[in-house]
């Protein structure tokens, strides 16, 4: 893999640590290895984009407070992850990043049942779960009074 591919000008120190030889594979298609990406800093172009594909990008943060700030600081919130040994740590950065779904300890974007989407320009509305009948709907309130005299709700 030639790192410089698809990142802006002057990016090329980032390091494939694992897979991303894209000639290793045979045959036509649309495949492309799992690849882990070191040396990556947020302004990249792979850092910004959502990759579909088993692409990681590994970097470097001081605390939780820096990780959100990065994993917010993208335009794009599909989906994220956070690998954690500590669950609470993992709530409390789902809570935090914006992304449409957040896997903790896992990297599946959609199960059957829980609401799939993204956030910012990863599209609006949900999908597979019951929030998906929302968008088919349109709420109306009917309000009747059947007293006489003008009834008045907030006693004014």
């Amino acid at each position: 893999m030639r790192p410089e591919v698809g990142f802006p000008p002057g990016t090329i120190n980032v390091v494939p640590v694992a897979g991303g030889n894209i000639e290793a594979i045979a045959g036509n298609g649309a495949f492309y290895p799992p690849t882990v990406l070191a040396q990556v800093d947020n302004s990249m172009r792979v850092a910004q984009e959502e990759i579909f594909g088993p692409v990681v990008t590994v970097i470097p943060f001081e605390d939780e407070k820096d990780a959100t700030r990065i994993a917010n600081d993208v335009r794009y919130g599909l989906m994220a992850t956070v690998w954690t040994g500590d669950p609470a740590r993992g709530h409390r950065l789902a809570l935090r990043i914006k992304a449409g779904t957040v896997g903790i300890n896992m990297p599946f974007t959609a199960f059957p049942g829980i609401p799939f989407g993204g956030y910012k320009q990863s599209g609006f509305g949900r999908e597979l779960g019951l929030e998906t009948l929302d968008d088919y709907l349109e709420t109306k309130s009917v309000i009747v009074s059947t007293t006489p005299k003008p009834f008045n709700p907030f006693g004014l």
